[in-house]
C-alpha cells in the first residue's frame, strides 16, 4: 500500500499543466471579474424584472432575493456576492436594503454566514459610494 494521496497527485499534475501556458500565470479570479460588465438597469428589469410581468417581482427585488440565497449557502461565492451588489444597486437597491438583506440572514443562515457576506459586500458599497460621489464632483 502506498501513502501517496491520488487527489494531491492529480492536483500537482494540475499545477503544472497550468505552469506551460503562458497566460494562466497572470490569471487571477479578480482579473477575471474586473472583465464582468454591468448589466444596465433597463436590461435586468426586462430580462429578470416585471417589464413582461407587471405583477411579478421587480430586478432590484429579484437581486435582493438573490443575495439573501448567496448568503444562506454561507457567501461560498465571492465573485457572486460581489457582482449581485453591484447589479443590486445598479437596478435601485440601496446600500441600507443590501446591509439589511445580509443581516436579516444572520437568523436563518447564522452569523459566521452573514459576517462572510458582509465583508464580501463591503468593499463593493464603498466603491460604488466613491463612485457616485466622483460624478457628484463631475456634474458641480
Amino acid at each position: 500500500m502506498t501513502d501517496k494521496n491520488p487527489w494531491e497527485d492529480m492536483m500537482r499534475q494540475a499545477q503544472e499543466m497550468a505552469k506551460a501556458f503562458p497566460a494562466m500565470n497572470a490569471f487571477s479570479p479578480r482579473g477575471f471579474e474586473a472583465m464582468m460588465g454591468l448589466m444596465p438597469k433597463e436590461l435586468m428589469e426586462t430580462f429578470f424584472g416585471n417589464k413582461y410581468n407587471p405583477d411579478g417581482l421587480d430586478a432590484r427585488t429579484r437581486l435582493l432575493l438573490t443575495l439573501a440565497g448567496l448568503t444562506m449557502q454561507g457567501a461560498q461565492n465571492d465573485i457572486a456576492v460581489r457582482q449581485t451588489v453591484r447589479h443590486a444597486i445598479e437596478a435601485g437597491a440601496h446600500k441600507q436594503q443590501i446591509i439589511e438583506t445580509i443581516g436579516q440572514m444572520a437568523l436563518f443562515a447564522g452569523i459566521p454566514a452573514m459576517q462572510r457576506a458582509m465583508d464580501l459586500a463591503q468593499p463593493v458599497l464603498d466603491e460604488m459610494a466613491d463612485e457616485t460621489t466622483k460624478d457628484k464632483e463631475g456634474d458641480a
